[in-house]
């Protein structure tokens, strides 16, 4: 199959050419918005990964976010409805539902996203499934959860120097549980979708199977370290408070990193796992570790 990746220079991309080349023709398509641009799709299947990533610093303008996370979705989309091109993917996020979970995330749940980031995802969505889709055509449309492994750049890898310094975790009064996906799962879920022409179109969450509270995850990283993790309950009220203060220094720990590390957010992998017909192939647990292992190498 002839598979076409925007945004393949990404952490995500490179490990999904990676892990589609081992059976497909993998073409990277660099796009960014230019307004009036069209496309020209001569593949079999499109995987739209590019867009603007959530930035924690909130130094990018709002504007960039519909521009890149809505508008050249737009333009991907109908150069793919143009084309002759079986297949459409698209990398949404879980934050074009919610910001906050309680409970659990389905795909039942009305969306109602808080930040441009997740807005604009949610827009793109909209508009996809606006359209209407010739016979013949798939459109997935996926959200994922957190998504760690090799090359990964994000909060995990801040735990991990953390952990390898020997230096205590602070917010171990924190009671929460959160949801992951390793980039393997990822990948194994979208070459089911390229491959399976039963799979229906839809709206798919991805996650792991299991979710975790961070202190297990301390602890994993911990044990991948071969070191003893040293976590400290200190009073949430203080911790917070030292957020609020960082929020006004530009300290590493701000309110919405705290939140972050600390918050519930589980998320159902139900609707895919029963889709696909098949197990994922890499526990939480695993994942993780081949993650904090790839941070060692580096």
């Amino acid at each position: 199959m002839k598979v076409t990746i925007t945004g393949s220079t990404g952490f995500v991309g490179l490990n999904l050419q990676a892990y589609l080349k081992k059976s497909n023709d993998v073409i990277g398509l660099a796009v960014r918005y230019k307004q009036n641009q069209q496309f020209e799709i001569n593949s079999d299947a499109v995987i739209h990964l590019a867009g603007k990533a959530h930035d924690l610093k909130k130094v990018v303008n709002p504007v960039e976010y519909y521009e890149a996370n809505c508008e050249l979705t737009k333009q991907v989309f109908d150069a793919f409805l143009k084309s002759e091109a079986g297949v459409f993917i698209f990398m949404s996020t879980v934050k074009a539902v919610a910001d906050e979970v309680k409970g659990e995330l389905t795909e039942e749940i009305q969306p109602n996203p808080k930040t441009h980031y997740g807005i604009a995802k949610q827009q793109a969505e909209q508009y996809i499934l606006s359209q209407a889709i010739p016979q013949g055509k798939r459109v997935y449309i996926l959200r994922p959860c957190m998504i760690h492994g090799e090359g990964n750049k994000g909060n995990l890898n801040l735990l991990y120097t953390l952990v390898a310094k020997g230096l205590p975790w602070p917010l171990g009064a924190f009671k929460n549980k959160r949801s992951f996906l390793s980039v393997e799962n990822l990948c194994f879920v979208i070459n089911e979708l390229l491959t399976h022409e039963t799979i229906p179109s839809g709206i798919y969450n991805l996650s792991d199977d299991e979710a975790l509270s961070t202190n297990q995850l301390m602890g994993l990283l911990g044990e991948s370290l071969d070191k003893k993790t040293v976590i400290w309950s200190l009073p949430i009220s203080f911790i917070k408070k030292g957020a609020g203060l960082g929020d006004f220094l530009h300290l590493p720990l701000n309110s919405e990193r705290l939140q972050k590390l600390t918050e519930s957010y589980v998320v159902s992998n139900d609707k895919i796992v029963k889709a696909i017909n098949k197990p994922l192939p890499v526990n939480t647990q695993q994942g993780l570790l081949h993650t904090f292992e790839s941070f060692r190498k580096k």
